[in-house]
C-alpha cells in the first residue's frame, strides 16, 4: 500500500500497490497526487496448521453450573467449585476460528464501496459555488435526512457550515467531461463556477442546482454536523427533492469507465524531446519551449500549471 496526498484539494488516501491512484474527493490522478510514504504491508499471514494448537472442549459442571473451556487433553477441573470427574458434562467441541476472524483488516475492502457522484452547491453573501462529491446518502427516513461529507480545504465547506444548507444534484450518465471539469478542476476560490453556464436552475431555497447530465435533486438544511479532522460531515434535512428525468445515475465506475478522458499522448517523444505536462489533467505537449499563452486544451488551465518532463 501507498499513502498519496492529492495537491488540488488536499485529500490523503491509500491505494494499493499496482493499482492507478485516484483521489476519493475530487477525482484527479497522475502528477498531481503526491506519493507521502510507503504503508507497511498488512496482508494476512498465513494461518499455521491446525495441528500446532489443541482443539477446545466445553464442559459443564453439574454441581455449580458453570460452563468453561478447557484445552483436548488436559483434566477439566471447574474454576468456580474446583469440582472434577464424573460431574463435569462435556457439551462439545469449541468451534475453532477461521483464519479470516483472526485476519488483519485489509484497506482493499474498501474499493469494493459503490458510490455516486454529486454536484453539491451553496451560496453565501450572493456567491454561488458547488463541487463535486461522492459522499451524499441517505441516513433516515422518517424525517428524511441525508448526510454530506466535505473537505474543510473546499470553499463549498465554509458556504455551506456558514449558510446551513445544501442542493446536491445527482449526476447521470448523460454527464460528460466538461462538466465534470467546471465543478471539480477548480477552486471557487479562484474562478465562478456558475459564469457563463446556464444549465442550472434555482430551487425555492434559493441555491442554484444542475440540470445539465443530472436526473434529480436533493436539497437540505443542515441539523448537526460532526468534526473528521480534515472533513465535516453535514447532516441535513431534506427541504425539497424532485427527479429530473429517468436517466440512470453515475457511479464512481461509471464515471472512470465512460465519462473520464484519457490524456492523449501527443505523438511518440524522440530521445531528448521535452514534454510539457499539465498537473490538472495529464495533457501533454512535445515541444522545446511551452508558449507562455498555452492552454490546456483538455482542462483548459495555463502553462503555469504544466511541468517540464524529459522524453
Amino acid at each position: 500500500m501507498k499513502r498519496y496526498r492529492c495537491t488540488i484539494c488536499g485529500a490523503e488516501f491509500e491505494a494499493a500497490d499496482g493499482e492507478k491512484p485516484v483521489c476519493p474527493e475530487c477525482l484527479m490522478e497522475g502528477d498531481v497526487l503526491e506519493l507521502i510514504e510507503e504503508v507497511p504491508d498488512r496482508t494476512p499471514a498465513e494461518p499455521e496448521p491446525e495441528t500446532a494448537a489443541p482443539g477446545m472442549l466445553l464442559y459443564r459442571c453439574t454441581v455449580c453450573g458453570a460452563e468453561f473451556e478447557v484445552p483436548e487433553g488436559e483434566t477439566p477441573v471447574c474454576p468456580e467449585c474446583l469440582m472434577e470427574g464424573d460431574v463435569l458434562e462435556l457439551i462439545g467441541k469449541v468451534p475453532a476460528k477461521s483464519a479470516a476472524a483472526n485476519a488483519e483488516p485489509d484497506p482493499k475492502a474498501m474499493y469494493r464501496l459503490s458510490y455516486g457522484l454529486f454536484i453539491v452547491t451553496a451560496q453565501q453573501n450572493g456567491k454561488d459555488n458547488g463541487c463535486i462529491t461522492n459522499t451524499v446518502m441517505q441516513v433516515t427516513s422518517e424525517p428524511v435526512q441525508v448526510s454530506l461529507t466535505v473537505n474543510k480545504s473546499n470553499l463549498t465547506h465554509d458556504m455551506i457550515l456558514a449558510a446551513g444548507k445544501f442542493s446536491a444534484s445527482v449526476l447521470s450518465e448523460k454527464a460528460d467531461f466538461d462538466l465534470i471539469k467546471r465543478f471539480g478542476f477548480q477552486s471557487g476560490r479562484d474562478a465562478d463556477k456558475f459564469a457563463g453556464f446556464s444549465a442550472c436552475a434555482r430551487g425555492a431555497d434559493g441555491l442554484l442546482y444542475v440540470t445539465q447530465g443530472t436526473n434529480a435533486v436533493i436539497a437540505a438544511d443542515v441539523v448537526s454536523t460532526v468534526d473528521l479532522g480534515t472533513h465535516t460531515m453535514f447532516i441535513g434535512r431534506v427541504t425539497d427533492m424532485r427527479v429530473l428525468n429517468e436517466t440512470p445515475a453515475a457511479t464512481y465506475a461509471y464515471y472512470l469507465e465512460h465519462i473520464k478522458v484519457t490524456p492523449k499522448k501527443v505523438g511518440t517523444t524522440p530521445e531528448g524531446k521535452t514534454v510539457w505536462r499539465c498537473v490538472i489533467c495529464g495533457y501533454e505537449y512535445v515541444g522545446d519551449e511551452l508558449p507562455d499563452d498555452f492552454i490546456c486544451p483538455l482542462c483548459k488551465h495555463p502553462a503555469s500549471d504544466f511541468v517540464k518532463v524529459t522524453g
